[in-house]
């Protein structure tokens, strides 16, 4: 049997997101917060999942229509469990599943401690599994939904120690790349895995998007510049419209994807 033909209204609202609930996990970090506006001009409803109602209330101000708060902590499976019941409960069922939160210790190569490595991983894709296995009931629930992870350009190419080599502070830790390289996987295994059910899985890779903090640093600035051949570093904004995207139905036949926002850097 044909598709039934699209009309001008789907292709006027392919990005609308405002049937879309949408749980985020580092909803208040450096891009998280571009990540919220994105999805909040497109009209979709946030509850945004973090430790710190203080932090979220700095950030975003008081709770309104379309932004929560709900507390979790993503490195424990009970907490996950109460927010998303929580959530559910208070505003109805998600949609969407952001897996933006990250947490590490250590940074020293070839120095870390088993547990700082063990710790760098789970916080990169450990968290990420515990949030996606316990979501999915939900979304079984509705018969459908998107989980979009967050790697990095680090999950695919190893780091150019060159350009840290007068700023060794900011270098990432062996157990960033090998995590965000297991994320990109993980979206892989379970696009295909839930591919049947109408849940798709997609996977974001931020390049370099350096905090204003990073940044008052010119010359480490300047260093990631010329690799990137687009001749700037990444602004939050940049990376808003890939969510928009994946979290939207004119994202609907793509799963299994990662969507690198890199302004060129791994194509060399």
């Amino acid at each position: 049997m044909a598709a039934a033909p699209l009309t001008d209204s789907f292709y006027r609202t392919m990005f609308d997101l405002r049937s879309q609930t949408v749980l985020l996990t580092g909803a208040y970090g450096h891009l998280g917060q571009a990540i919220v506006g994105g999805l909040l001009a497109h009209g979709a409803q946030v509850i945004a999942l973090g430790r710190s109602a203080e932090t979220f209330a700095k950030t975003f101000g008081a709770p309104t229509d379309n932004l929560h708060f709900v507390f979790c902590d993503v490195a424990e499976t009970a907490s996950v469990q109460a927010a998303f019941r929580q959530s559910f409960d208070l505003y109805g069922p998600p949609s969407v599943l952001i897996n933006n939160a990250y947490y590490s210790r250590g940074q020293q190569p070839d120095a870390l401690p088993d547990a700082d490595f063990a710790l760098g991983l789970d916080g990169s894709v450990g968290s990420a599994y515990r949030c996606l296995r316990e979501v999915l009931p939900y979304l079984r629930e509705t018969g459908s939904g998107k989980i979009i992870n967050v790697a990095s350009m680090y999950g695919l190419v190893a780091p150019d120690f060159e350009a840290y080599a007068d700023a060794p502070q900011f270098l990432n830790p062996p157990h960033y790349g090998a995590g965000k390289a297991a994320m990109i996987q993980l979206t892989k295994y379970f696009a295909s895995y839930l591919g049947p059910e109408n849940i798709q899985v997609n996977c974001v890779s931020p390049g370099a998007f350096p905090s204003d903090k990073v940044r008052q640093n010119t010359n480490f600035e300047g260093e990631l510049r010329r690799r990137i051949p687009l001749g700037r570093v990444g602004e939050p904004q940049d990376i808003a419209g890939a969510f928009v995207f994946l979290s939207s139905p004119a994202s609907n036949f793509v799963t299994g994807h990662n969507l690198v926002v890199d302004g060129g850097w791994t194509i060399r």
